[in-house]
């Protein structure tokens, strides 16, 4: 699936349930929402569609595949867009379980309007700053590629806090070729000073 920016945000709205699905979509999409609703997690998991920001707005109880088991399988390919559970009857084991695996939120039917836009509000800002961040790690690994095999050693060194003389030392170099690679380092990895380096390597790890 290929991610979009859309700064409009999107919303997917999985519910077998015919009306809510209709009524709900007209209305999301009346405030101004992009909307692709669907009848079934299956018919969700078939799509091609991915833009961001976007929630999820998931109904708990469907006959094919479960919310939860949707979620699940989400996760495991890796796909990251803030899921809101939709549910007019659920087990507190159900909401414990998916907040724990990560729901950002669990609205009982009927819910007030206002508590659900600005559920989808926060939703929306959260996967934007997830966003971002992926593309920032995206970045840096990118420029982490870029070093020779001899400045990675430089550079794992350098965030475990070694002086250059300790690199040396450890290297089996001169202090004079680790200030060199040290440089090289920095402007690979664009890090203007040191703790920048090691919050990039955190990042990486």
């Amino acid at each position: 699936m290929n991610v979009k920016s859309n700064l409009i945000g999107t919303v997917y709205l999985i519910d077998d349930d015919d009306s809510m699905r209709s009524s709900l979509s007209r209305m999301l999409r009346d405030v101004g929402y992009l909307v692709y609703d669907y009848q079934s997690a299956s018919s969700f998991l078939t799509s091609n569609k991915l833009v961001c920001p976007a929630v999820i707005l998931l109904d708990m109880q469907m006959p094919d595949i479960t919310g939860l088991d949707l979620m699940e399988r989400l996760e495991k390919i890796g796909f990251t867009t803030p899921i809101i559970f939709l549910s007019g009857q659920s087990h507190p084991q159900e909401i414990v379980k998916g907040l724990k695996k990560g729901a950002l939120d669990f609205l009982f039917k009927p819910f007030n309007l206002e508590e659900l836009l600005n559920a989808i509000r926060d939703a929306l800002e959260y996967d934007q700053k997830q966003f971002k961040r992926i593309l920032k790690v995206s970045e840096i690994k990118k420029n982490f590629n870029t070093l020779t095999p001899r400045e990675k050693e430089v550079c794992a060194l350098l965030v475990e806090g070694l002086m250059n003389k300790e690199i040396a030392e450890r290297l089996g170099t001169t202090d004079a070729t680790i200030k060199v690679h040290k440089a090289r380092v920095m402007e690979k990895m664009r890090a203007s000073s040191l703790q920048d380096l090691v919050r990039y390597h955190l990042e990486l790890n």
